[in-house]
Protein backbone atom coordinates (compact mmCIF):
# COMPACT_ATOMS: atom_id res chain seq x y z
CA UNK A 1 0.00 0.00 0.00
CA UNK A 2 2.97 2.35 0.87
CA UNK A 3 4.33 1.51 -2.40
CA UNK A 4 1.99 2.41 -4.32
CA UNK A 5 1.18 5.53 -2.35
CA UNK A 6 4.77 6.61 -3.21
CA UNK A 7 4.73 6.18 -7.16
CA UNK A 8 1.48 8.52 -7.15
CA UNK A 9 3.55 11.13 -5.71
CA UNK A 10 6.60 10.54 -8.05
CA UNK A 11 4.17 11.19 -10.83
CA UNK A 12 2.30 13.74 -9.96
CA UNK A 13 5.70 15.74 -9.11
CA UNK A 14 7.25 14.73 -12.37
CA UNK A 15 4.17 16.43 -14.37
CA UNK A 16 4.39 19.09 -12.19
CA UNK A 17 7.88 19.95 -13.06
CA UNK A 18 7.18 19.52 -17.08
CA UNK A 19 4.74 21.81 -16.65
CA UNK A 20 6.84 24.70 -14.84
CA UNK A 21 9.56 23.81 -17.70
CA UNK A 22 6.94 24.87 -20.61
CA UNK A 23 6.00 28.17 -18.38
CA UNK A 24 7.12 31.33 -19.68
CA UNK A 25 7.63 34.05 -17.15
CA UNK A 26 7.32 37.50 -17.85
CA UNK A 27 9.49 39.06 -15.58
CA UNK A 28 9.55 43.25 -15.51
CA UNK A 29 11.83 45.55 -17.33
CA UNK A 30 14.88 47.11 -14.80
CA UNK A 31 13.77 50.65 -13.90
CA UNK A 32 16.88 52.87 -14.24
CA UNK A 33 17.01 55.10 -11.32
CA UNK A 34 16.49 59.07 -11.50
CA UNK A 35 19.23 61.21 -11.47
CA UNK A 36 20.04 62.99 -8.23
CA UNK A 37 20.33 66.67 -7.36
CA UNK A 38 24.23 66.42 -7.09
CA UNK A 39 24.70 64.58 -10.72
CA UNK A 40 22.58 66.90 -12.24
CA UNK A 41 24.56 69.81 -11.37
CA UNK A 42 27.58 68.10 -11.39
CA UNK A 43 26.86 67.36 -14.69
CA UNK A 44 25.42 71.20 -15.44
CA UNK A 45 28.34 72.57 -13.96
CA UNK A 46 30.45 71.39 -16.59
CA UNK A 47 27.85 71.83 -19.54
CA UNK A 48 28.39 75.58 -20.86
CA UNK A 49 25.24 77.62 -19.27
CA UNK A 50 22.64 78.05 -22.37
CA UNK A 51 21.60 81.87 -22.29
CA UNK A 52 17.66 82.24 -21.48
CA UNK A 53 15.48 83.50 -24.57
CA UNK A 54 14.44 86.95 -23.38
CA UNK A 55 10.39 87.47 -22.99
CA UNK A 56 9.14 90.42 -25.11
CA UNK A 57 7.66 92.86 -22.54
CA UNK A 58 5.46 94.37 -24.94
CA UNK A 59 3.71 90.39 -25.47
CA UNK A 60 0.41 89.28 -23.68
CA UNK A 61 0.18 87.06 -20.63
CA UNK A 62 -2.54 84.58 -21.16
CA UNK A 63 -1.99 83.13 -17.44
CA UNK A 64 -4.39 85.86 -16.40
CA UNK A 65 -6.74 88.38 -17.75
CA UNK A 66 -5.39 91.73 -18.68
CA UNK A 67 -6.93 93.85 -15.49
CA UNK A 68 -8.27 97.07 -18.24
CA UNK A 69 -9.74 98.70 -14.93
CA UNK A 70 -13.11 98.81 -16.28
CA UNK A 71 -16.31 95.88 -15.78
CA UNK A 72 -17.71 94.49 -18.48
CA UNK A 73 -21.43 94.86 -16.81
CA UNK A 74 -23.27 98.13 -17.58
CA UNK A 75 -24.13 99.24 -13.65
CA UNK A 76 -20.50 98.54 -13.15
CA UNK A 77 -19.64 100.84 -15.72
CA UNK A 78 -21.82 103.48 -14.35
CA UNK A 79 -19.86 102.74 -10.92
CA UNK A 80 -16.66 103.32 -12.70
CA UNK A 81 -17.89 106.31 -13.85
CA UNK A 82 -19.29 108.22 -10.85
CA UNK A 83 -16.15 107.36 -9.34
CA UNK A 84 -13.96 109.29 -12.46
CA UNK A 85 -16.09 112.52 -11.89
CA UNK A 86 -15.43 112.21 -8.30
CA UNK A 87 -12.10 112.72 -8.61
CA UNK A 88 -12.18 114.95 -11.01
CA UNK A 89 -13.38 118.75 -9.39
CA UNK A 90 -15.21 120.18 -12.53
CA UNK A 91 -17.60 119.60 -15.52
CA UNK A 92 -16.54 117.01 -17.87
CA UNK A 93 -17.51 116.36 -21.28
CA UNK A 94 -19.40 113.04 -22.66
CA UNK A 95 -16.11 113.10 -24.78
CA UNK A 96 -13.09 112.93 -22.10
CA UNK A 97 -15.47 110.40 -20.56
CA UNK A 98 -15.86 108.21 -23.44
CA UNK A 99 -12.50 108.19 -24.29
CA UNK A 100 -10.79 107.59 -20.62
CA UNK A 101 -13.12 104.70 -20.75
CA UNK A 102 -12.73 103.23 -23.99
CA UNK A 103 -16.34 103.54 -24.77
CA UNK A 104 -15.77 105.62 -27.86
CA UNK A 105 -15.13 101.96 -29.87
CA UNK A 106 -18.12 100.54 -28.27
CA UNK A 107 -21.81 100.36 -30.27
CA UNK A 108 -24.07 103.45 -30.69
CA UNK A 109 -27.05 101.66 -28.32
CA UNK A 110 -24.70 101.14 -25.71
CA UNK A 111 -23.41 104.68 -25.57
CA UNK A 112 -27.14 105.65 -25.35
CA UNK A 113 -27.35 103.51 -22.55
CA UNK A 114 -24.75 105.24 -20.63
CA UNK A 115 -25.63 108.58 -20.96
CA UNK A 116 -29.13 107.72 -19.80
CA UNK A 117 -28.14 106.10 -16.77
CA UNK A 118 -25.93 108.90 -15.81
CA UNK A 119 -28.11 111.43 -16.66
CA UNK A 120 -30.97 109.75 -14.24
CA UNK A 121 -28.10 109.12 -11.72
CA UNK A 122 -28.70 110.89 -7.69
CA UNK A 123 -24.77 111.35 -7.79
CA UNK A 124 -24.13 112.55 -10.85
CA UNK A 125 -25.43 116.21 -12.41
CA UNK A 126 -25.78 116.83 -16.54
CA UNK A 127 -25.69 120.35 -17.42
CA UNK A 128 -26.78 121.46 -20.79
CA UNK A 129 -25.25 123.14 -23.46
CA UNK A 130 -26.43 126.46 -23.69
CA UNK A 131 -25.05 126.95 -26.47
CA UNK A 132 -27.91 124.68 -28.45
CA UNK A 133 -31.54 125.45 -28.49
CA UNK A 134 -32.46 122.12 -28.78
CA UNK A 135 -29.85 119.30 -26.20
CA UNK A 136 -29.24 115.97 -28.04
CA UNK A 137 -27.82 112.63 -26.01
CA UNK A 138 -23.84 114.04 -26.72
CA UNK A 139 -24.68 117.36 -25.62
CA UNK A 140 -23.45 119.00 -22.14
CA UNK A 141 -21.12 117.92 -19.61
CA UNK A 142 -21.50 116.04 -16.41
CA UNK A 143 -20.09 116.47 -12.86
CA UNK A 144 -20.27 115.03 -9.33
CA UNK A 145 -23.22 115.82 -7.27
CA UNK A 146 -21.97 115.90 -3.47
CA UNK A 147 -24.71 114.49 -0.78
CA UNK A 148 -23.97 117.75 0.85
CA UNK A 149 -23.04 120.20 -2.44
CA UNK A 150 -21.83 123.73 -2.56
CA UNK A 151 -19.19 122.70 0.98
CA UNK A 152 -15.65 122.53 -0.08
CA UNK A 153 -14.27 125.10 2.99
CA UNK A 154 -14.73 125.82 6.44
CA UNK A 155 -16.80 128.97 5.65
CA UNK A 156 -18.83 127.00 3.53
CA UNK A 157 -18.82 124.45 6.42
CA UNK A 158 -20.37 127.00 9.16
CA UNK A 159 -23.15 128.40 6.97
CA UNK A 160 -24.56 125.15 6.47
CA UNK A 161 -24.70 124.37 10.08
CA UNK A 162 -25.86 127.35 10.68
CA UNK A 163 -28.80 126.77 8.29
CA UNK A 164 -29.81 123.71 9.92
CA UNK A 165 -33.17 124.10 11.73
CA UNK A 166 -32.61 120.88 13.61
CA UNK A 167 -30.41 119.65 16.27
CA UNK A 168 -28.78 116.89 14.30
CA UNK A 169 -25.50 116.76 13.33
CA UNK A 170 -23.67 116.03 9.96
CA UNK A 171 -21.89 113.11 9.55
CA UNK A 172 -18.60 113.83 8.45
CA UNK A 173 -18.51 110.67 5.54
CA UNK A 174 -21.11 113.23 3.85
CA UNK A 175 -18.73 115.63 4.18
CA UNK A 176 -16.03 114.17 2.80
CA UNK A 177 -18.39 112.78 -0.40
CA UNK A 178 -17.86 116.24 -2.09
CA UNK A 179 -15.28 117.62 0.43
CA UNK A 180 -12.53 114.87 0.67
CA UNK A 181 -9.90 116.87 2.68
CA UNK A 182 -11.94 117.79 5.33
CA UNK A 183 -9.95 116.52 8.78
CA UNK A 184 -7.56 119.90 8.83
CA UNK A 185 -10.31 122.23 8.41
CA UNK A 186 -12.49 120.16 11.05
CA UNK A 187 -9.88 120.03 13.39
CA UNK A 188 -9.52 123.83 13.09
CA UNK A 189 -12.72 124.96 13.84
CA UNK A 190 -12.82 122.76 16.56
CA UNK A 191 -9.83 124.15 18.11
CA UNK A 192 -11.32 127.89 17.85
CA UNK A 193 -14.46 126.61 19.54
CA UNK A 194 -16.78 127.19 16.42
CA UNK A 195 -17.92 123.67 15.95
CA UNK A 196 -18.94 120.26 18.49
CA UNK A 197 -16.83 116.83 17.06
CA UNK A 198 -17.76 113.78 18.03
CA UNK A 199 -14.65 111.72 17.25
CA UNK A 200 -14.02 107.38 17.40
CA UNK A 201 -12.48 106.39 20.33
CA UNK A 202 -10.44 103.93 18.31
CA UNK A 203 -8.98 106.38 15.46
CA UNK A 204 -10.21 109.43 16.75
CA UNK A 205 -11.27 110.48 13.62
CA UNK A 206 -13.99 113.14 13.22
CA UNK A 207 -17.42 111.11 12.90
CA UNK A 208 -19.85 113.89 13.68
CA UNK A 209 -20.08 118.23 14.08
CA UNK A 210 -22.57 120.32 14.88
CA UNK A 211 -22.41 124.15 15.43
CA UNK A 212 -20.99 125.35 18.18
CA UNK A 213 -21.17 129.40 19.45
CA UNK A 214 -17.64 130.38 20.72
CA UNK A 215 -18.70 133.43 22.71
CA UNK A 216 -20.15 131.06 25.63
CA UNK A 217 -16.46 129.00 25.87
CA UNK A 218 -14.67 130.44 28.38
CA UNK A 219 -10.77 129.90 29.26
CA UNK A 220 -10.58 128.43 32.98
CA UNK A 221 -7.82 128.39 35.68
CA UNK A 222 -5.45 125.44 35.94
CA UNK A 223 -5.42 126.38 39.65
CA UNK A 224 -9.20 125.86 39.36
CA UNK A 225 -9.32 122.83 37.67
CA UNK A 226 -7.15 121.03 39.59
CA UNK A 227 -9.53 122.16 42.73
CA UNK A 228 -12.27 121.01 41.06
CA UNK A 229 -10.93 117.46 40.37
CA UNK A 230 -10.09 117.11 44.24
CA UNK A 231 -13.67 117.57 45.25
CA UNK A 232 -15.20 113.89 45.78
CA UNK A 233 -18.59 113.55 44.83
CA UNK A 234 -20.45 110.90 46.85
CA UNK A 235 -22.29 108.32 44.70
CA UNK A 236 -25.80 108.67 43.43
CA UNK A 237 -27.01 105.81 46.38
CA UNK A 238 -25.49 107.93 48.94
CA UNK A 239 -27.46 111.52 47.37
CA UNK A 240 -30.64 109.91 47.50
CA UNK A 241 -30.28 108.96 50.99
CA UNK A 242 -29.48 112.07 52.07
CA UNK A 243 -32.19 114.00 50.50
CA UNK A 244 -34.31 111.40 51.30
CA UNK A 245 -33.72 111.85 55.24
CA UNK A 246 -33.79 115.35 55.01
CA UNK A 247 -37.34 114.82 53.54
CA UNK A 248 -36.30 115.76 49.99
CA UNK A 249 -37.39 114.01 47.17
CA UNK A 250 -34.41 113.45 44.48
CA UNK A 251 -34.71 114.02 40.90
CA UNK A 252 -33.08 111.09 39.87
CA UNK A 253 -36.36 108.92 41.43
CA UNK A 254 -39.36 108.71 38.93
CA UNK A 255 -42.22 108.19 40.26
CA UNK A 256 -43.43 105.85 37.02
CA UNK A 257 -41.31 103.14 38.77
CA UNK A 258 -42.93 103.03 41.78
CA UNK A 259 -46.27 102.03 39.80
CA UNK A 260 -44.58 99.54 37.87
CA UNK A 261 -43.24 98.20 40.67
CA UNK A 262 -46.18 97.25 42.87
CA UNK A 263 -47.34 94.29 43.01
CA UNK A 264 -50.85 93.74 40.98
CA UNK A 265 -53.57 91.61 42.48
CA UNK A 266 -54.57 88.30 41.10
CA UNK A 267 -58.12 88.75 40.19
CA UNK A 268 -59.73 85.47 40.31
CA UNK A 269 -61.09 84.34 37.11
CA UNK A 270 -64.64 84.00 37.14
CA UNK A 271 -66.20 79.96 36.70
CA UNK A 272 -67.65 80.35 33.49
CA UNK A 273 -71.43 78.27 33.99
CA UNK A 274 -71.67 76.07 31.02
CA UNK A 275 -74.94 76.61 28.72
CA UNK A 276 -76.98 73.44 28.28
CA UNK A 277 -78.44 73.47 24.57
CA UNK A 278 -82.24 73.39 24.23
CA UNK A 279 -84.46 71.08 26.34
CA UNK A 280 -86.67 69.14 24.00
CA UNK A 281 -87.54 66.45 25.81
CA UNK A 282 -89.70 68.11 29.11
CA UNK A 283 -90.24 64.58 30.50
CA UNK A 284 -86.42 64.81 31.63
CA UNK A 285 -86.01 68.16 32.83
CA UNK A 286 -85.46 67.54 36.58
CA UNK A 287 -82.88 65.18 35.34
CA UNK A 288 -81.17 68.71 33.30
CA UNK A 289 -80.83 70.65 35.85
CA UNK A 290 -78.21 72.07 37.11
CA UNK A 291 -77.08 71.08 40.25
CA UNK A 292 -73.34 72.97 40.67
CA UNK A 293 -74.44 75.40 43.36
CA UNK A 294 -75.00 72.73 45.89
CA UNK A 295 -71.45 71.28 45.29
CA UNK A 296 -69.55 72.05 48.51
Amino acid sequence: MSTYLERQQQAFASSLASAASKMQVKRPAPVSPSPSVTSTTSAAAGATPSKKPKRDPGAAIYSQPENTGVGVALGTNIVYAVDYLKKNSGAVTLLRLFSYFNWDKEPEPFQREIVERLRGHPRVAWNPDAALSEQTWRSGTYEHRPVIPNVRDKTALLAHLHRRDDAQGVTVKDLKDGWPDCEDAIAELERDHKILVVRTKKDNHARMVWSNDATLWHAVDAEFQTMWHRVEVPSVDDIVRRLTAVGQKPTSEDPRTKILAAPKEKQKKKRVQRRTGKATNTHMEHLLKDYSHLKR
